[in-house]
């Protein structure tokens, strides 16, 4: 890791198919699903796939192609204030 630089997890929207529709999706719960593994600084969602459940996605970025999926899929992102950084 570069001195000064941000490991930031890439997550694409297909893989948030996981969780049952009506979900709040946060950095945490992304851990907590094993969907996120070791240390990061942020989390970003990319377009990647498809997204057919509405979820309340809450990540520190998010590519305008998934966001426009998660609200296509009728749920909403919300960007976070400040993740926590995970050492799991």
């Amino acid at each position: 890791k570069k001195p000064n630089s941000e490991v930031i997890v890439a997550i694409n929207v297909s893989r948030l198919e996981r969780f049952d529709a009506g979900s709040v999706v946060t950095c945490e719960t992304l851990v907590k699903s094993g969907l996120i593994k070791g240390y990061f600084d942020k989390v970003k969602i990319i377009g990647n796939g498809e997204l057919t459940k509405s979820l309340t996605v809450e990540a520190c970025k998010c590519s305008e192609t998934a966001k426009k999926k998660i609200e296509a899929a009728g749920g909403t992102f919300k960007t976070c204030e400040k993740a926590e950084a995970s050492e799991n």
